[in-house]
């Protein structure tokens, strides 16, 4: 007799564990499918992000970034350190470590909460069915009043760099470099080719970025991208734009293999050879074997699991979340949906903000943002005014030595109501937090105007921000009106 639940989750990533943990908490019964195993075959929790994504880049981000400073920036602060090293192995011990730590709290927070691990790789049948396929061979079926998918996302390859062992790498195998490389190549100028790259740039490796698009960050707001792009220039990232890559070729043999990389540009034909070679182009939805042909749940034109704005499949009972559906492939989207269908499954009325989900690039400086960006207001016709506070005039920033970039707040011209907060600097992924919780209250600018913050903190470059929307703003000279 085949097991029951009330809920059946698919893939135990951000989406998945938070979705069977809020489940459980409301007192389903629950169980969550996994098949991802380590090399003794034990189930690993936690998804893309926990082990080879989130987690991982911003251990080895945080580590790098702890180096520079000690290398380049203590002497301004009076600290003399002398010679300076990086134990690139110690590095990837900790990295793992975290992980080590983060997976298992979840399979410790999974006995707490009662949710039932089954492990091995599940797919949705008809009639709120979900099969297992176990790591032995065998399957199992099991029966649930509901589903809810989250199978995650995989890194696209493209044909012209084929991964290879250790020279051509995924973002996974990113993760794992085990010594400083002379030449690094990184396909793709995007968050994933970002964060990798400005890692090793800080241990001293040459850093080549190929992007095929001819605008830098398109996704981001103007301003912010063209201060983000001056910034890693001077921190030695060659990024080239309009640069396609058309094909790769190992050269070599043992440890003295090379990678030379083929690529057009507005100049033609070009070449350039580097010891290891990351490709990060972006992520597609994982349905491999996820869908049965006779379960009813369909797709959209991209490849989506097509779903409302409640995460509702067309198979009633069957919902979808993160990655494998449309929106941002972010962990803490998928996250609060896993929430939300979890609320709703159990009878509570829930809905989600999407208009509020911040953006974070964790390089030095960061960039954040939340809400809409001004080029595209202005291409939707929305009059709005715009303030500006360059983190240059903030006192705590210049405390910290960390004066690079601004915090930008966009607001409609007719009703005050803050349209989006876009933020380079220092801190940037910690503040942008404040500017979500004021959109998510529907905030004006003039709420936060009238807001008292701290001094000195690098928070009151929001407040500054806000009067600026007005020419307000204390402590910069302010522009003419519009």
């Amino acid at each position: 007799m085949s097991q029951k639940f009330d809920v059946v989750v698919i893939g135990a990533g951000p989406g998945g564990y938070v979705a069977a943990i809020r489940a459980a908490q409301l007192g389903l019964k629950t169980a969550c499918v996994e098949k991802w195993i380590d090399d003794k075959g034990a189930t690993i929790l936690g998804g893309t992000c926990l082990n080879v994504g989130c987690i991982p880049s911003k251990a080895l981000l945080d580590s790098t970034h702890k180096y520079h400073m000690a290398h380049s920036e203590f002497k301004v602060h009076g600290i003399s350190t002398g010679d300076v090293t990086m134990d690139v192995a110690a590095m990837i011990g900790r990295k793992n470590q975290i992980v080590k730590n983060l997976t298992g709290g979840i399979a410790g927070l999974f006995k707490a909460n009662g949710v039932t691990v089954l492990a091995g790789k599940g797919k949705v049948l008809g009639g709120n069915k979900v099969e297992v396929s176990k790591n032995d061979g065998s399957t199992e079926i099991v029966d649930a009043a509901s589903i809810i998918i989250a199978a995650g996302s995989v890194p696209v390859n493209i044909p012209p760099a084929p991964l290879a062992d250790d020279l051509i790498l995924d973002n996974e195998g990113a993760l794992n470099i085990s010594e400083t490389p002379k030449r690094l190549g990184v396909i793709g100028a995007g968050v994933i080719g970002l964060e990798m790259g400005s890692v090793w740039a800080r241990l001293g490796s040459e850093v080549i970025v190929l992007e095929a698009m001819e605008e830098f960050l398109p996704f981001c707001d103007k301003d912010m991208a063209k201060d983000a792009q001056k910034s890693f220039k001077k921190q030695g990232l060659d990024i080239r734009l309009n640069a396609r890559v058309t094909g790769t070729e190992i050269k070599g043999t043992g440890k003295n293999q090379e990678v030379l990389v083929k690529f057009t540009d507005a100049k033609g034909e070009q070449e350039v050879t580097v010891d290891k070679l990351i490709v990060a182009v972006g992520r597609r939805p994982y349905t491999e074997a996820l869908l049965d042909a006779g379960c009813g749940v369909g797709l959209d034109e991209r490849g989506f699991i097509a779903v409302d704005g409640q995460c509702r499949t067309t198979v009633p009972g069957v919902y979808a979340i993160g990655d494998v559906v449309r929106g941002p492939m972010l962990a803490h989207k998928a996250s609060e949906e896993g929430i939300m269908v979890a609320d709703i499954i159990h009878g509570h009325k829930a809905q989600m903000n999407y208009d509020c989900i911040p953006g974070i690039i964790y390089t030095h400086p960061e960039l954040a943002w939340v809400g809409k960006n001004e080029q595209q207001l202005k291409a939707e016709g929305v009059k709005v005014k715009v303030g500006k506070f360059p983190f240059a005039a903030s006192g705590r920033a210049m405390a910290s030595q960390d004066t690079e970039g601004f915090v930008k707040v966009i607001a409609d011209e007719a009703t005050d109501r803050i349209l989006g907060c876009h933020i380079i600097g220092g801190q940037a992924g910690e503040l942008i937090a404040q500017a979500v919780i004021a959109m998510e209250f529907g905030s004006t600018a003039e709420d936060l105007q009238l807001t008292v913050f701290a001094h000195p903190t690098v928070s009151e470059a929001i407040h500054e921000a806000a009067l600026a929307c007005d020419n307000h703003a204390i402590h910069i000279a302010n522009r003419k009106k519009r």
